[in-house]
């Protein structure tokens, strides 16, 4: 997209910086509402990727096994299956 439309894409990237920074709702806990997400989505880079940006931003291993858990308890076995790409060798 950034070659197709920079001012969207920079736009995009502007207000997903502003969205999951610090605020009410700690950062660590946007970007695993984000993995829940791309786990029952079924997007395993996203759920790879989240669940590292969580880990970085103070995430326990605790907390991303919990968050895999609640996408297993929405999402079902697929999500389950899926969400296994939030740990190292997935």
């Amino acid at each position: 997209m950034q070659q197709r439309d920079p001012q969207f894409a920079g736009s995009y990237q502007g207000m997903r910086e502003r969205i999951l920074k610090d605020g009410a709702i700690p950062a660590k806990y946007k970007l695993l509402m984000g993995m829940i997400t791309d786990t029952i989505a079924a997007h395993p880079d996203g759920v790879r990727g989240l669940a590292d940006n969580a880990r970085a931003a103070g995430a326990s291993e605790a907390e991303i096994t919990e968050a895999v858990e609640v996408a297993y308890l929405y999402g079902g076995t697929a999500a389950l299956v899926m969400g296994v790409n939030a740990f190292p060798g997935g």
